[in-house]
């Protein structure tokens, strides 16, 4: 996919309320003047076909045997791709169910297997590590990580440390300056969003070093 049309991609992410601007509470419990919920695409099928497609761009150069999609936001998306690109995906459960086969990973692998997992954003990257944890555990090998979004909160630092690859569609920076250009935000909205990115970066990454 070409800048031009990653750029009309965010437009229509934007357009769907994927991404908006405000006050809002982020899982790792931080409040942020965005929020990106690509949960939403379920509800756009062409949209999400889109987003597809990116990730593949990014992915299909990597080499890898399953998808993972880390739950929730990614599955739908792992689905999509597995069936576009006829690529097998699994997935981890949230808890190990109590009946049937007890397992973590659920979908069919051999061990060994070389798995790429998916994901919508990255914040801190403590849920991507949550869900690399029984993927390890159950003898399948984590390399690369593929997301839409890099918030720039210092997530990415943190999984680099670990040892993992991250590829990533965007920058929050780069849609910032996008939507600022494309003047779907202003330069009020433009700078808070730079300064709270920069700020819990700075927090990130402290944690990480000291």
């Amino acid at each position: 996919m070409n800048k031009k049309d990653k750029e009309k991609l965010i437009l229509e992410l934007l357009k769907h309320k994927c991404i908006e601007f405000g006050d809002f509470k982020l899982k790792s419990g931080i409040a942020s003047p965005y929020y990106i919920d690509i949960r939403k695409l379920v509800s756009y099928p062409k949209l999400m076909d889109q987003v597809a497609t990116l990730y593949w761009s990014l992915m299909k150069k990597l080499k890898f045997d399953k998808l993972a999609g880390v739950p929730y936001a990614a599955l739908p998306i792992a689905a999509v791709i597995s069936v576009k690109y006829n690529i097998p995906w699994v997935y981890t459960r949230k808890e190990k169910q109590s009946h049937g086969i007890t397992k973590l990973v659920q979908g069919e692998y051999e061990k060994g297997d070389k798995v790429v997992v998916i994901d919508d954003i990255i914040t801190t990257g403590m849920s991507k590590l949550m869900v690399i944890e029984p993927l390890k555990e159950s003898c399948l090998k984590v390399k690369d990580i593929v997301l839409l979004v890099d918030r720039e909160n210092g997530g990415k630092e943190i999984i680099e440390k670990k040892g993992y690859k991250l590829h990533t569609a965007y920058l929050m920076s780069e849609i910032l300056k996008l939507l600022l250009n494309k003047r779907k935000i202003d330069k009020k909205m433009f700078d808070k969003c730079l300064k709270f990115m920069e700020r819990t970066r700075k927090d990130t990454l402290s944690k990480l070093y000291n």
